[in-house]
């Protein structure tokens, strides 16, 4: 099936790992040229390498800390070195901490802001004049689930996900008279079981004690609130199947859609 995709400049922020690493191997496949932004060099080459090698049209590693708010403007800079940007996937964000909001610090606050939802109204930004002028373009946010049933003891993460699920409707609204699309992807729990889709700052990785602390302690009922039942074929969604959902929403088959949630999740909402 041709996407329509071949030639296109594409960026994928947080795309040394994990969900946004599938994402950039998979328009690599389509022949696309990649841009693959992240912190973690060592990984982001290990990106570019894999995407060439699936035939990327050409695929460039940005190291960025997203945070930093002139990184928006040298990625798109370094991008239209390649051509036009056609597609822009915000994909960076994370859980900064974990707790419940009662005892919580402000200044996790506004960290789990910035990660989760400021940096996708920087990137965004910064591409729309170029995807305006050209009257075409494509942008996909990563939400999760958490934006649409609130994830027990991720209060801010939650509230920053259901932010930009609701940023990503309003913004198909304005830049539908514009010829652009802004869609969402919203995943269930993600994990990939290769090694090498885990950049340092990912909280998979084996050096990285995330999940062991937010499970320390946990009573009986925390545990039954963070339990949920996943009817589909397993436990955790894999990585290719949340970049499927975005290729789909980035390609000449998605033309009328726009404005939506596409939720990734085995039936774990149901």
């Amino acid at each position: 099936m041709d996407l329509g995709l071949a030639g296109k400049v594409v960026i994928i922020t947080g795309a040394t790992a994990n969900i946004g690493r599938a994402i950039a191997l998979d328009f690599a496949t389509e022949g696309a040229k990649v841009v693959v932004v992240g912190r973690d060099g060592e990984a982001g080459e290990r990106v570019v390498a894999d995407a060439i090698a699936r035939g990327a049209a050409q695929a460039v590693f940005v190291a960025a800390d997203m945070l930093d708010a002139a990184s928006p403007a040298r990625i798109l800079a370094e991008a239209e070195a390649l051509g036009p940007v056609k597609v822009l996937v915000n994909n960076v964000g994370g859980n900064v901490g974990m707790g419940f909001f009662a005892d919580s610090d402000p200044a996790i606050w506004d960290r789990d802001i910035d990660l989760n939802f400021k940096t996708n109204l920087r990137m965004t930004q910064v591409v729309l004049p170029g995807m305006i002028a050209r009257k075409a373009g494509r942008i996909v946010n990563i939400g999760s689930t958490a934006g649409i049933v609130g994830d027990y003891q991720l209060p801010i993460y939650s509230a920053m996900k259901a932010a930009v699920h609701g940023f990503t409707v309003v913004l198909a609204k304005e830049l539908a008279q514009h010829g652009v699309t802004v869609n969402a992807v919203a995943p269930y729990a993600t994990f990939a079981t290769d090694p090498a889709a885990y950049s340092t700052g990912s909280r998979f990785h084996p050096e990285s004690d995330f999940i062991a602390r937010s499970s320390a302690g946990q009573t009986e009922y925390d545990q039954k609130m963070r339990r949920r039942n996943v009817p589909g074929p397993r436990e955790f969604a894999m990585p290719e199947e949340i970049a499927a959902a975005v290729l789909y929403l980035a390609s000449t088959r998605a033309d009328y859609v726009t404005g939506q949630v596409l939720s990734v999740n085995g039936g774990a909402l149901l």
